[in-house]
């Protein structure tokens, strides 16, 4: 009998931060929380070249310091919201994104802030044949504890019992 090659013996490992949950696994309540990680000078203005953020609250130290209101630079807001997400990234194979509601900006963010992100499942409805939709929110903090940032994600997931829902699905 011929012995696994590596990489049919890797395929088998788990994927590390990966998850498989399916619709009915969904848990109305369940919170996780991420790692936290702090956000450096360099790699706040390489996400501000990248996407051509060059306000100065973001760009320009001097601004900032003589005219800004903070009196320091601020990180972009749109970074924040993709590290604060990349945080609690689950990397599910049977979850599309299908859109961001109610995002906020609460509190500013600067260079050497420490950011961490709580996720908290809200809410789960049928939506499609094959597909229902779930409702999460995502909360990142900034140093020790300060809401800096609020938004709720909407993502359809496979059901694993298709046939359970359809006649809960919405019709066209």
């Amino acid at each position: 009998m011929p012995e696994n090659t590596p990489l049919e013996k890797h395929q088998q490992i788990k994927v590390w931060n990966a998850e498989d949950w399916l619709y009915e696994e969904f848990e109305v309540g369940r919170k996780d929380r991420s790692i936290r990680r702090t956000i450096s000078e360099g790699e706040a203005m390489l996400f501000n070249s990248l996407v051509l953020d060059m306000h100065p609250y973001v760009g320009d130290e001097i601004f900032a310091k003589e005219k800004g209101i903070f009196g320091r630079r601020l990180v972009a807001g749109s970074m924040v919201f993709s590290y604060g997400l990349g945080l609690m990234a689950h990397n599910n194979v049977h979850t599309f994104s299908y859109g961001y509601d109610k995002l906020r900006f609460i509190k500013p963010v600067f260079i050497g802030d420490t950011i961490y992100t709580i996720r908290t499942n809200l809410e789960k409805q049928p939506k499609y044949k094959d597909m229902g939709l779930v409702r999460v929110s995502y909360e990142v903090f900034k140093n020790e504890g300060q809401l800096a940032l609020y938004c709720e994600h909407l993502q359809t997931v496979k059901y694993r019992h298709p046939e359970k829902f359809q006649d809960q699905v919405q019709k066209k």
